[in-house]
């Protein structure tokens, strides 16, 4: 089924749900061309300096950390609840040593506005040019964060993408897994 473009605001619950249960998948290309994917659990979308903003941490030690500092866009797609495993997988092994795409027979399609291509599985996609970049600065954390989710260091940076497009299925609401993220 063709996907058609929407409003950013259209697809939010959905997208928030997924990237709290399985992930969604962040792609980016290195200047080489060849396409890499991550899945992401943290982010957020809103309003920032007047623009619609994705807003996605990835660490320093993360393959797709030196393509963002190359490429400086990226892509976000969410994947119909079916596809869940490969979201497990993205986010367990490394572009580094690994063709996530073949591995798990994603296609990468252009992007309209974005070096970063689009998963052509996903079911949600969402077109987005860095803006902004930030370090989490780990004297600024609160404790409990800082112990949790940081034990080992390796701090996040915070990309902030300006939403170029978003793009969905016509049933995307019903494809993407209907449990409430908590």
């Amino acid at each position: 089924m063709g996907k058609v473009q929407v409003h950013f605001t259209e697809y939010l619950k959905e997208t928030i749900g997924a990237m709290g249960r399985e992930g969604l998948l962040l792609c980016t290309v290195g200047k080489d061309g060849r396409p890499n994917v991550m899945t992401i659990g943290w982010g957020t979308i809103g309003i920032v300096w007047g623009k619609p903003i994705f807003a996605v941490l990835v660490r320093p030690s993360r393959f797709t950390y030196s393509l963002l500092e190359e490429c400086e866009d990226f892509t976000v797609n969410v994947l119909p609840r079916e596809m869940a495993e490969v979201a497990t997988f993205c986010g367990t092994v490394s572009g580094r040593t690994h063709d996530k795409f073949a591995e798990r027979g994603l296609t990468a399609s252009p992007a309209r506005h974005v070096k970063s291509p689009l998963i052509e599985q996903s079911v949600i996609q969402y077109e987005c040019r860095v803006v902004h970049r930030n370090d989490v600065v780990p004297e600024a954390l609160s404790p409990d964060i800082k112990s949790s989710c940081y034990a080992s260091g390796d701090y996040h940076r915070v990309y902030f993408g300006e939403i170029l497009a978003v793009y969905a299925e016509p049933d995307a609401r019903s494809r993407v897994s209907s449990a409430e993220y908590k």
